[in-house]
């Protein structure tokens, strides 16, 4: 019986003591995820703008830029703005570090010494939710694909019919197109609608980062497909 092997994920684990990073990395192993270091929020920005990650976990006392400043720079970023941040903090915390976490836009917060199940299992919400999202934005962008197909094809149709257009009409357009040309098209142009508007229902009742935008894109695509099919008067 074979089993399917999630993707693979990249984890950035931001903290400027070695030691905590050693711990963290010890804490994460079982996931059989990459595992990124860096030990500065500048370190953190720069591995964020090289490659893509699933989920930030933040030290919040740092020197220089601490977590909650390089947590703002991250949000402020278009290419890093989605991207899920867990704050670490220790056990001696201001009373307003929780509300500052979640100001800046930290999807979680976390005090020291951590639970490793808790931090797994909160990990692992990331990582679905990752790889979910991945998967509905490459569906999305397959599907607008197969649309702009069924278009061209619909073009070329239209761009091949006799240039008397209007007195072919009067005449009830004396020479048909190809048997089954037309319904080919339309069976197409019907099976592309039904898969978007399937992904438009998953992608509205999906809490992701990216879920609503795509949602709104698969929309215009299903309008757009319905008056394809619709066609002129």
């Amino acid at each position: 019986m074979s089993t399917h092997t999630p993707e693979k994920c990249s984890i950035l684990i931001v903290d400027d003591i070695e030691a905590n990073l050693v711990a963290l990395e010890a804490l994460l192993g079982p996931l059989h995820q990459d595992l990124v270091r860096a030990h500065s929020g500048e370190e953190a920005l720069k591995a964020m703008l090289r490659q893509e990650f699933a989920v930030v976990l933040l030290d919040v006392l740092m020197p220089g830029m601490d977590g909650f400043e390089t947590a703002a720079n991250i949000k402020r970023l278009d290419q890093t703005k989605d991207v899920p941040i867990i704050l670490l903090t220790g056990t001696e915390v201001e009373t307003d570090y929780a509300y500052r976490g979640y100001s800046v836009g930290a999807a979680d917060f976390l005090t020291k010494p951590f639970d490793p199940w808790l931090l797994r299992t909160k990990i692992c919400v990331f990582l679905d939710l990752f790889r979910k999202n991945r998967q509905l934005a490459a569906q999305a962008e397959q599907l607008r694909h197969l649309f702009a197909e069924a278009r061209s094809a619909t073009s070329l149709k239209d761009r091949t019919e006799p240039a008397e257009s209007t007195a072919a009409e009067r005449h009830e357009a004396r020479t048909p197109s190809p048997p089954g040309a037309t319904a080919r098209t339309e069976e197409r142009l019907a099976e592309i609608g039904e898969q978007l508007a399937q992904i438009e229902l998953l992608l509205r009742e999906t809490s992701g980062f990216e879920a609503v935008t795509l949602a709104d894109r698969v929309a215009e695509l299903e309008r757009a497909v319905g008056g394809l099919r619709l066609g002129p008067e």
